[in-house]
């Protein structure tokens, strides 16, 4: 790298995301306003190109770009020496709300399978049938109970 930092193009390539994302991450907070060069062109310091990484492998790991920000917080308060909860806690939360995911989909798969083998072509037929797989009537219940209550 030549000069004191990466402009907005060479930062966007070094990270693998695009001009706008990195302009979407400045305006969220998630990264510090860069310097400016004498011609105007922004300037960011190198490691930047970690923290986009960063925040990218969060995202693929099921965190909110609202959460990723509070992780960066966090860490920044654990380096001043404030506790915080950290990494530790958030991934265990996550952990969770993504096994339950799991779960939901486990769920889901097995109906479809079991839609597909009962060989449901029409879903006003299928819903009509005793012997649907699809849970119709149960997910009909959930929303009347729903808009009720």
């Amino acid at each position: 790298m030549s000069g004191p930092g990466l402009r907005s193009g060479q930062l966007a390539n070094a990270a693998g995301i695009n001009l706008q994302t990195l302009r979407y991450y400045e305006r969220r907070g998630l990264l510090a306003s860069p310097q400016r060069s004498p011609g105007g062109h922004r300037l960011y310091p190198s490691d930047t190109v970690t923290l986009l990484r960063v925040i990218k492998t969060a995202q693929r790991l099921g965190f909110t770009l609202n959460e990723v920000a509070d992780l960066l917080a966090a860490g920044r308060h654990q380096h001043s020496g404030q506790p915080d909860g950290g990494l530790q806690a958030r991934a265990r939360e996550k952990l969770v709300e993504v096994e339950q995911k799991l779960s939901d989909l486990t769920v889901i798969r097995d109906t479809l399978r079991a839609a597909i083998s009962a060989g449901c072509d029409d879903l006003v037929a299928c819903a009509g049938s005793s012997c649907c797989p699809l849970p119709f009537a149960e997910l009909a219940g959930r929303n009347d109970r729903a808009d009720t209550g």
